[in-house]
């Protein structure tokens, strides 16, 4: 593990003391200006420190491994980002503002449309990795994971790429989606759905999966 990659596995614990000391100040004496400086800590400074990242290191897709002496531009990210994973009430919240999280998205290097709905129970592991249409509805526990690992050759190998939703799509509750993941215009998508790496999704295609989801659902009756 590169430096750049110890340094930034301490990032979640930085925040969080910051936030932690920020919250101690409010409790001593509210005031606009340590309140502000708590969502700063929580909100502006990872996305400032992502965007200086990016910078720097810009995330590629394609495939990579996580061992080697190469310092990999997604793990700096992810653990950047990571704070938004293991305590999901910060984007939570923010589902609960229309237009809010869309927005958030966008300052993270996303491609949002108009009229998203998102639902308050959504995990979405990298955020500068989706593009997503208009009038798109995600249903309860959906997951949009951009990147796979596994093991190879005493490695791990990475493997990343966006993940792409068109206009007028439905995603059903519990569907997880794996990176390179296409849905084209029109799809609907049914409940429970896995879609791995790579896969194009269609209109025609989604009928067929709900198609699928019925007879399980009918058998396990």
């Amino acid at each position: 593990m590169t430096i750049q990659s110890k340094i930034l596995c301490l990032f979640p614990s930085a925040v969080m003391l910051l936030a932690f000391i920020c919250f101690l100040w409010i409790c001593q004496s509210p005031s606009f200006y340590n309140i502000t400086a708590l969502l700063f800590t929580l909100y502006g400074f990872p996305l400032l420190i992502h965007k200086i990242h990016n910078y720097f290191y810009p995330l590629e897709e394609g495939v990579s491994y996580l061992k080697g002496k190469e310092y990999s531009p997604w793990w700096g990210s992810h653990q950047i980002q990571s704070i938004y994973i293991s305590f999901t009430a910060l984007e939570s919240a923010l589902r609960l503002i229309p237009g809010a999280f869309s927005l958030w998205l966008r300052l993270w290097g996303a491609k949002v449309g108009k009229n998203v709905y998102w639902t308050p129970k959504l995990e979405i592991a990298d955020r500068s990795l989706i593009e997503i249409g208009n009038n798109v509805v995600f249903g309860q526990d959906c997951g949009v994971i951009s990147h796979v690992i596994k093991p190879k050759k005493q490695d791990l190998m990475l493997y990343v790429k966006k993940v792409k939703i068109g206009n007028n799509v439905f995603i059903g509750a519990g569907s997880y989606l794996a990176p390179g993941v296409i849905i084209k215009d029109e799809t609907f998508v049914p409940a429970q759905s896995r879609l791995y790496p790579n896969k194009v999704v269609s209109p025609n295609l989604s009928n067929n999966l709900l198609d699928k989801n019925i007879e399980v659902s009918h058998h396990t009756n």
